[in-house]
């Protein structure tokens, strides 16, 4: 074999690999990417059952609460305000100023649900009536299973963010623009617990 052939043949395998090198790094990100997004899409399946339940849960509790139209009409804004915010996270998962809007919303609407339990608990009727009983235990469900997908997908995001850090591959996420994504988390340490809807 001439010296030039020689070269050349390890030149072509050196680019080969490289360009395998790439592709690879590049699928598996634009997986992570895809793993988060669809944890993202669970919560947002979540999020909105339970706004859906919440207008269903205010109704029921007018009749009873008629003093405390104040606290009713808070949890309303508060939830109308979470569920804004969510359709723009759900547009693009991960993206930092949507997730921290979400994040602001949502313990903003976890703290009016609070007081309006805690006012609840002075009206022996509503705690006794049916359906506020079944819609409780509903929304119960419902706040496991978005703490539950919200674990998925902080874990999906915690993945694609080391995948686009870590070296080499993290010159491919430079190269190809893949961003870092924001976790979903709660603002304030206070406010870590999960909402309280034991009627």
């Amino acid at each position: 074999m001439s010296p030039v052939f020689t070269v050349i043949l390890i030149v072509v395998v050196l680019v080969m690999a490289g360009l395998i090198f790439t592709a690879s790094a590049y699928n598996r990100l634009v997986s992570l990417r895809n793993r988060f997004r669809n944890a993202y899409a669970q919560i947002d399946v979540q999020l909105k059952r339970r706004y859906d339940l919440i207008p269903n849960l205010v109704e029921t509790a007018k009749g009873y609460l008629k003093h405390e139209r104040g606290t009713l009409d808070e949890v309303i804004t508060a939830r109308n305000a979470a569920s804004a915010a969510n359709m723009r996270a759900a547009t693009n998962p991960g993206e930092t100023a949507a997730m921290q809007e979400l994040s602001s919303a949502e313990t903003a609407l976890t703290s009016s649900l609070a007081r309006l339990l805690a006012v609840g608990e002075a009206y022996p009727d509503l705690k006794a009536n049916t359906l506020m009983i079944n819609l409780m235990e509903e929304l119960t469900s419902t706040e496991n299973r978005v703490g539950f997908a919200r674990q998925a997908y902080n874990d999906a995001v915690m993945a694609y963010n080391t995948q686009c850090q870590v070296f080499p591959s993290n010159f491919i996420a430079n190269m190809f623009h893949f961003a870092k994504a924001e976790f979903f988390t709660i603002d304030k340490p206070e406010e870590r617990s999960p909402a309280q809807v034991n009627f």
